[in-house]
């Protein structure tokens, strides 16, 4: 048994981010292999990989759910979680960028930056996570590291840092200069470990002028590397090193590195820049939560008070696993803790670092940890832990509303409470499904991010619950919104029946809001309506935006004014009024011209010159707009954008199209108006 005790400074908290397909799970591989924490290269296309250890991401090739795992570099503990890189598990991504100090951003070298490589990117802008990049498969035909990198610029908006030169270009890719250093590292074919000497002499100039260009580009944006390199001409390898790491904390650039993971070229360097460039745990802001309504803070040290937060919870033969960031203080096995958005008290049964599938057991963590705990039966993704005589609530991760749904049933009528029970733990395990009653038909309604998202769940229920279900025909999640609205709308309530009566009278308007959801304000002037109905009123109107006019699809993009209203002495109540809140804002929809909107996805569509012709004209019979059209790496790239409705089937019907040679990837870009017709096709 053992405890937690790599000083703070040591601690390395890191997200692998990535498109799908970039080698994002390769890279964790080879950095589990290269720091001795498995002693076999584990393959995607074997199916042999530590970190992708579900049935189903061994058998679609793909990271489904994110995965934890520690290992140790050079006097580091570095706690990795590997991410998904489909767009429709962004959301496994969110939760697990809400608990990381920092991140490796891995890129394809012929691709550069891809559509989930931007999504990946610009929520880690959101949570204020520092990077370094990794320019992967330097070794395919057509790699580019210089293109890679210009496109990162371009794309994703960083000031790149490229702190190596690669030897050789693609499959005679051996190796990469130092750029702080000015040395070589060459791998061997098959070696695990590089051999260091000096410039080759055929890249000794060109390795000259990019040193030069990185000195200059750091000492632009680091006053003390600029007052060095005013005094000398030049920065040393420790000046650099020292303002490298500045720049990367602060984001004010990022590192780029170069390898190939599949052939463990360049994952050392990787490694040693995550221990020299990304933060630990004391070089980021003191968390945030509330107490009583009052901001409060907890420093990173295992003194204080206990707070940590539950980002991922999973259902294993071991047990039930909460995995937790521990942000302050410490934590013990057998330690009582509140749930601090429940109040509950709970006992920590296990303490574990986990291994991906695999766990070592722990005494204790201390802030900084990223363990999992079984025993806790109440906490949930995004729960606050905390001591009990200390509580503090954490802001917990976002969470996206689902966009597509399908009806989903037992085969067998006696297994209709099973199958409740087997989606109910769906839900807890990954909050971006929901589980619904439809309340015409009566079916069970599961909605989800995405096509693939939902055939992932079903089929955990299949495989882990042994359940026969069917599942029907994929649909959208459509929403409404105000056109044009109403000004001066009057809606009384009045019900009296033989008690005490309920009298409301209020009057709206109802107008559009460019940048969607909802807002509610009040100019009703001289207490006409006294503040308490105001909110009554505010809350009814809540009430009634989850079934719109057009279709019962919930409504959004929406101002919504009292200007004016009456009061009964005996009769008003927060009742009366939130129920005239509620019926008079729907009449009010009712009397607006009213918008239907649909889910719209970016799709990026890659497929051989000769079958361009054919994607276009399918993309356009499915309402596609293309925006635009390039040829990246011998084979034509398209990017449209598509109403997700028009979308289920696409990826049989362009591999029908392309004979097995055309991709696609997609990822949601809001919504957009939709025809009348679009739900009843």
């Amino acid at each position: 048994m053992r405890t937690s005790t790599n000083p703070l400074t040591t601690v390395r908290n890191l997200g692998i981010l990535a498109h799908v397909d970039a080698g994002k799970t390769t890279v964790t591989e080879r950095i589990l292999y290269t720091t001795g924490t498995t002693y076999k290269r584990g393959e995607v296309h074997d199916g042999t990989t530590v970190t992708d250890f579900d049935p189903q991401e061994r058998d679609r090739g793909i990271t489904i759910f994110a995965a934890a795992v520690s290992c140790s570099w050079d006097g580091h503990r570095i706690n990795l979680i590997d991410t998904p890189g489909h767009v429709d598990f962004a959301d496994e991504v969110e939760r697990s960028l809400r608990v990381l100090d920092g991140a490796v951003a891995v890129f394809d070298a012929v691709a550069g930056v891809e559509p989930q490589s931007e999504s990946v990117w610009r929520q880690a802008d959101r949570h204020g996570v520092p990077r370094i990049a990794f320019v992967n498969k330097m070794d395919r035909a057509g790699a580019d590291l210089d293109t890679a990198v210009a496109s990162i610029r371009e794309r994703l908006h960083p000031v790149p840092l490229v702190t190596q030169l690669p030897i050789g270009t693609e499959d005679g890719f051996t190796g990469v200069v130092d750029l702080l250093r000015m040395r070589a590292l060459v791998w061997a074919d098959g070696a695990d470990t590089p051999e260091e000497g000096p410039v080759p002499a055929a890249l000794s100039e060109e390795a000259a002028r990019r040193r030069r260009l990185l000195e200059e580009a750091v000492a632009e944006r680091h006053p003390a590397a600029l007052e060095e390199f005013c005094d000398r001409e030049t920065l040393t390898a420790a000046t650099l090193a020292a303002a490298l790491r500045d720049l990367t904390r602060t984001g004010d650039g990022v590192v780029v590195l170069c390898g190939s993971a599949y052939r463990n070229r360049g994952v050392e360097p990787l490694l040693d820049a995550v221990v020299a460039y990304l933060p630990s745990p004391l070089d980021v802001p003191p968390v945030r939560g509330t107490h009583d309504g009052a901001d409060e803070e907890r420093p990173a040290d295992p003194a204080a008070p206990m707070a940590a937060l539950a980002f991922k919870v999973n259902a294993t033969p071991t047990g039930r696993l909460t995995y937790l960031r521990v942000y302050s203080g410490t934590i013990e096995k057998g330690d009582t803790v509140r749930d601090a958005g429940t109040g509950r008290t709970e006992r920590v049964g296990r303490l574990l670092r986990v291994r991906a599938d695999r766990h070592d057991p722990l005494e204790r963590a201390v802030a900084g940890d990223i363990v999992a705990v079984i025993g806790l039966k109440g906490a949930r993704a995004g729960s606050t832990l905390c001591a009990p005589d200390a509580p503090l609530v954490l802001e917990p991760p976002g969470v996206a509303e689902p966009v597509v749904h399908v009806a989903v049933e037992a085969r067998r009528a006696t297994d209709t409470d099973r199958l409740a029970s087997a989606l109910a733990r769906l839900t807890e395990e990954d909050p971006s499904l929901a589980v619904r009653t439809d309340p015409e038909t009566g079916q069970t309604v599961l909605s989800g991010m995405g096509e693939l998202h939902l055939e992932v769940a079903v089929e955990r229920v299949r495989r882990e619950h042994g359940l026969e279900v069917t599942v029907g025909r994929p649909g959208v999640a459509y929403r409404e919104t105000v056109g044009a609205g109403v000004t001066g709308f009057v809606h009384r309530h009045v019900k009296q029946d033989g008690g005490a009566g309920q009298f409301a009278h209020i009057v709206l308007d109802v107008e559009p809001r460019e940048e969607g959801g909802f807002e509610f304000r009040s100019t009703v002037v001289g207490g006409r309506v006294p503040q308490e109905f105001v909110r009554a009123v505010e809350a009814g109107c809540r009430d009634a935006l989850a079934e719109g006019p057009l279709g019962g699809h919930p409504v959004t993009g929406l101002r919504v004014t009292l200007t004016d209203g009456q009061t009964h002495v005996k009769d008003s109540s927060d009742t009366a009024f939130r129920t005239a809140g509620r019926f008079g804002l729907r009449d009010a929809l009712r009397a607006s011209r009213m918008v239907l909107l649909e889910p719209v996805v970016e799709v990026t569509v890659t497929v051989p010159e000769d079958a361009v012709g054919g994607v276009l004209g399918d993309l356009a019979a499915r309402r596609g707009r293309v925006t635009g059209s390039e040829t990246r790496g011998g084979a034509a790239v398209v990017t449209a954008t598509v109403p997700l409705a028009e979308l289920f089937g696409y990826a049989t019907r362009l591999r029908s199209r392309t004979q097995g040679r055309g991709t696609f990837t997609a990822r949601p870009t809001g919504y957009a108006p939709a025809p009348a017709e679009a739900p009843a096709r």
